[in-house]
């Protein structure tokens, strides 16, 4: 089986290091003035990859923090998942042209289903599927506005389409350290054959050991973020862990 794979989650608000409660941009801690400085710290404790998130990009709908983005890809060899405002077809293929390992799309999978069937086709293993759920309910724009949509209802609709990955946000839990939602997201796995990434609230090596757990039911890694800053885990400790017994 292989190694759960450990993203640490590195958000990027007016260029800096940032980790919000529960998706609000009021509530955000600033951690780090340089997230090319963080992003090297994070690959010399072993990461392979990064999980970045252009925060003020998700909300103004284009990318908003895109220097920042090319220092940190720059900085590291790590391999870099990027999300946040990336909604068309030019601005996929930019990112993945600048060295952008996988590209997160979310809000378009409500708003323009077939744009993301196709980057799927055009960028075979480098679009992943962003499911926000609040209530269980698919949110968008920056998690500003909660859809209607059931998470596992807008998972099924892209099943075929090729995407590499699903990141799982429970958006109750993100930031807030109180334990990860892995049986929400493990019981979503089971409903596809696409890997699912667990994100919100991993706090503790114990949840990171909860997710190697639902690995049968097709969860395939773990975003942490505050518990990282916050020195609650230990990244070198998290990644022995998911290696683990592999």
């Amino acid at each position: 089986m292989a190694a759960v794979i450990v993203f640490p989650a590195i958000d990027l608000k007016e260029g800096r290091c940032v980790r919000l409660l529960r998706g609000d941009m009021a509530a955000a801690t600033v951690f780090a003035d340089d997230p090319a400085a963080q992003a090297r710290r994070f690959a010399e404790a072993g990461a392979r990859w990064l999980h970045v998130v252009d925060l003020d990009g998700a909300f103004a709908g284009e990318s908003r923090n895109g220097a920042a983005v090319a220092a940190v890809l720059a900085a590291t060899s790590a391999q870099v998942q990027l999300g946040g405002g990336i909604r068309s077809r030019e601005a996929i293929a930019a990112w993945l042209g600048r060295g952008v390992a996988r590209v997160v799309l979310g809000t378009v999978a409500l708003s323009d289903p077939d744009l993301v069937k196709a980057a799927c086709r055009d960028f075979p293993g480098r679009i992943v599927l962003g499911l926000d759920a609040r209530g269980g309910r698919v949110a968008v724009e920056g998690w500003a506005r909660t859809s209607e949509i059931p998470a596992l209802e807008l998972a099924l609709r892209f099943e075929d389409a090729g995407a590499a990955a699903i990141v799982h946000t429970d958006i109750e839990r993100d930031g807030a350290m109180e334990g990860a939602n892995v049986a929400a997201s493990a019981a979503l796995a089971r409903r596809l054959r696409t890997p699912v990434i667990v994100s919100g609230g991993v706090t503790t090596l114990a949840d990171l050991e909860a997710v190697k757990r639902a690995q049968a039911d097709g969860v395939a890694g773990a975003i942490i973020g505050r518990a990282l800053y916050y020195g609650r885990i230990d990244l070198r400790e998290a990644l022995a862990l998911a290696a683990a017994g592999c």
